[in-house]
């Protein structure tokens, strides 16, 4: 556990020391209001380094909490004039509770998330991005999810208009395991839908809940549908603009030993060129 820690800061060492590079030419002109809106934007021409914690409270059956911390560098590519490839990848630092008397907690690495989205470069109003996800088994423990490959189509749109508070959309995608391994065969859909409200000094209001469903399940235990909510803030560390945000869900459904809430704090670290 030492090394995997290790690791991961080195690794995000690394990412921030990229993001401090490009911050120096950052464009000083945006407003807190417009770098709200450019983080809400998942397909923003933006390198960002968001790290997500998420509590899951009365998790299992012995009704424990698990924590679930994502590391989630964005990096875009420009393809040419007219087209960008967005990449955003995933890590989960998870920290499992025991799921029976005499079991111990696990902490790790889960399996890491890799989409890379193509957007129109110039798109206003209606943003869209199209492409693929990869699921890496980089899961260190089977406790903390398959060892399997997977592969499956992504796609997000949202509305952004300039002297417009609201920036809404969704997010979708759906893994199929690929391969053998142990850990058995997956089939997982993701949808989450977002909608922000932004002030004009960089404070906003934030719902972006994530749903999910684990097709290979018993329907009764497929689905989680969490509703809620929370609020988000743009500061900056010197010229460094950095989002904030905490919130919290309810999982209105949920499999018989999944949480019943969530509460999810985020720190994002941007770097507008």
């Amino acid at each position: 556990m030492a090394y995997i820690s290790q690791r991961l800061l080195a690794i995000g060492i690394t990412l921030l020391a990229i993001g401090m590079s490009c911050a120096n030419g950052a464009r000083a002109e945006l407003s807190s209001e417009e770098l709200a809106k450019l983080a809400q934007n998942p397909v923003a021409n933006l390198i960002s380094v968001p790290f997500q914690n998420n509590t899951n409270l009365n998790y299992g059956p012995l009704k424990q909490n698990q924590n679930i911390l994502n590391i989630q560098p964005v990096i875009p590519f420009e393809l040419s004039k007219d087209w960008n490839l967005i990449t955003r990848t995933i890590v989960p630092v998870i920290s499992q509770p025991a799921l029976f008397p005499g079991d111990q907690r696990t902490n790790g690495i889960g399996a890491t998330q890799f989409s890379a989205f193509l957007s129109p470069s110039n798109a206003e109003g209606t943003i869209w991005g199209a492409g693929a996800i990869a699921q890496i088994p980089t899961t260190s423990d089977s406790a903390l999810g398959s060892y399997r490959w997977g592969l499956g189509p992504t796609f997000v749109i949202l509305k952004l208009e300039k002297g417009n508070p609201w920036v809404y959309g969704f997010l979708v995608n759906n893994v199929w395991s690929v391969g053998t391994g142990a850990g058995g065969s997956y089939n997982s859909f993701l949808l989450q839908p977002f909608l922000n409200y932004n002030f004009p000094e960089g404070t906003y209001l934030t719902s972006s809940p994530v749903l999910t469903a684990n097709w290979k399940a018993d329907s009764s235990n497929q689905w989680t549908v969490p509703i809620g909510g929370g609020i988000g803030h743009i500061f900056h560390f010197g010229k460094l603009p950095v989002n904030a945000q905490i919130s919290a869900y309810y999982n209105v459904v949920k499999p018989d030993f999944g949480p019943n809430w969530q509460i999810r704090a985020q720190v994002q670290f941007m770097f507008p060129k």
